[in-house]
């Protein structure tokens, strides 16, 4: 239908700022509408414009809707931040594997004051049973200076930092993890971009994100992808 979806506007970070603001049920329930309209109805448009050319990437990716929007609701139940909402959504896209594993995502991500597009993997509650331990530490193991080899090809563009556990908990380490050493307990690598608001708001965006998405690939396919 004409005028069903729109693109994103300025609307779509004014209300990701009021609700980071005004973080409660009260107030979604009354800016429920304005969500759909602002921030879910683009996103989803956004998905429509480049499954064709993420397929083209990987035809195994998942584009039905299902697995590609992030939840704005909080899961508070283990949280610090009580907040019943996140003011950021994601657009991502994952190859499903067999054993219902994390394969790893490619994503856009929209907050408040910034567009981010990336790469990322995580290990989830066991490690030992991650692609991470199953497939990209053994390939390291035969191809150790593969991760160096991507920073030179990406490192000028592209922000990337990991996480490792000290003590039972997560640590941020910011750099490329090249060593042999830092994939022994990895538990997180994310590769990614910083955008202005502004870039979503071009008619060139899903072009934009459809290059970023070829160049991340291989970081996908190297560490989560059986073949």
């Amino acid at each position: 239908m004409p005028g069903e979806y729109q693109r994103f506007t300025k609307e779509t970070f004014a209300f990701l700022q009021d609700l980071k603001k005004h973080n409660k049920k009260v107030w979604m329930d009354a800016n429920r509408k304005r969500y759909q309209q602002v921030l879910v109805r683009p996103l989803r448009r956004l998905l429509e414009e480049i499954s064709q050319s993420i397929l083209t990437i990987d035809e195994r990716f998942e584009v039905s809707g299902r697995r590609n929007f992030s939840r704005i609701n909080r899961d508070t139940r283990f949280a610090k931040d009580k907040t019943p909402y996140r003011a950021q959504m994601y657009l991502k896209f994952c190859v499903p594997i067999p054993g219902g594993h994390d394969s790893g995502e490619l994503y856009v991500g929209l907050s408040t004051d910034t567009v981010t597009v990336g790469f990322r993997i995580y290990s989830g509650s066991s490690r030992k049973e991650s692609a991470l331990a199953l497939i990209a530490s053994p390939r390291l193991a035969q191809n150790p200076k593969w991760i160096s080899s991507q920073k030179k090809k990406l490192g000028k563009r592209y922000q990337s930092y990991w996480y490792a556990t000290q003590k039972g908990e997560w640590r941020k380490q910011e750099g490329w993890p090249t060593r042999p050493e830092d994939w022994k307990g990895i538990r997180g690598w994310i590769v990614r971009k910083k955008l202005k608001t502004s870039a979503a708001l071009k008619t060139e965006f899903p072009r934009e994100l459809s290059k970023a998405f070829r160049e991340l690939y291989p970081l996908l396919q190297f560490t989560g992808l059986a073949d």
